[in-house]
């Protein structure tokens, strides 16, 4: 099996391959009688409540940034509420980017590392080490992914057109900046098997993570967040870079990982992704063990792919 998840797909691309890879491992440590449902361990990278969530009870991780609430403090689920308010007021004061041409590239660097999981051997979380990707402004010129793992250097595809999946900034740049109209965005285009609160939260984790989102609808996408029901708030979260934030967390409806999208306590800007089981497995794995784990470094427009800022 592939490294989970395949960061060497374009962003917006990969939900549907994390899913199948998880699927296969949830079928290799069942120890139940359950039947296995295809989970996304999201990652390393994402997070993710309500207005029109039930009341429910949040947990601050102890500082340390393990994933343990052994001795955590709970808060209520408003408390996601609050901070998505606050990162969506936050982004609404940002300086647009200048010189967006449809001829230019996005570049983001980021910080990562993720779970191996191969048939009949127990997964094996990589070594964290740097990610360069450049990703065409209008999606019509090939980008170009430089990793310092087993992906190497390669070349991005362009975007085929039409394909709702598509995250390239053009396209972002057509998402409705109305909150309400986003929310209906993002349940309409959620993709995969998990129930419709899991892939959105999911979807929005991408959209936030390897990809440069137009600040009108980022400010929409961060308040159609939060009505994502079971969004939690966790405090002393460490990203891959090893900075220290607030996560937005929920966990999967089969409890077995936890995805944490951290921010930056004072900027509220996104930092990156942690992903932590939440209870033991068949295979060894641990109740808090790290499954992955990211960091955005760098986000920034360049004239053309392999150019860094």
């Amino acid at each position: 099996m592939s490294t989970l998840p395949e960061k060497d797909l374009p962003p917006g691309r990969h939900r549907l391959l994390k899913e199948h890879l998880m699927t296969e491992f949830r079928q290799e440590t069942q120890t139940d009688a359950r039947p296995a449902r295809r989970v996304w361990p999201r990652p390393a990278l994402v997070a993710v409540a309500a207005a029109a969530v039930a009341a429910g009870v949040l947990v601050a991780l102890p500082s340390d940034g393990t994933g343990s609430r052994d001795t955590a403090a709970k808060r209520t689920s408003d408390e996601a509420v609050r901070l998505l308010e606050d990162i969506a007021l936050a982004t609404a004061k940002k300086d647009t980017p200048d010189g967006i041409r449809d001829d230019r590239f996005v570049y983001i660097k980021s910080r990562l590392g993720y779970m191996h999981y191969g048939m009949g051997k127990k997964p094996k979380l990589e070594p964290v080490h740097d990610r360069e990707v450049w990703n065409s402004v209008d999606g019509t010129r090939e980008g170009l992914l430089i990793e310092d793992n087993r992906n190497g250097r390669m070349k991005l595809e362009a975007d085929t057109p039409g394909i709702p999946g598509n995250t390239n900034y053009r396209e972002l740049k057509k998402l409705p900046t109305d909150p309400d109209k986003m929310y209906t965005w993002l349940y309409a285009n959620r993709e995969g098997d998990n129930p419709a609160d899991e892939q959105v939260f999911t979807l929005f984790g991408d959209l936030v993570g390897e990809s440069l989102m137009p600040k009108e609808q980022a400010v929409a996408l961060y308040r159609a967040a939060a009505r994502i029901k079971a969004v939690e708030v966790v405090d002393g979260v460490k990203d891959a870079a090893g900075r220290t934030g607030v996560a937005l967390v929920r966990e999967d409806e089969d409890g077995f990982q936890e995805q944490q999208l951290v921010f930056d306590p004072r900027t509220k800007e996104y930092l990156g992704e942690r992903v932590v089981a939440v209870r033991d497995t068949g295979d060894g794995l641990k109740k808090g063990q790290l499954l992955g784990t990211s960091a955005i470094l760098d986000r920034e427009i360049v004239d053309k792919a392999g150019r860094r800022p």
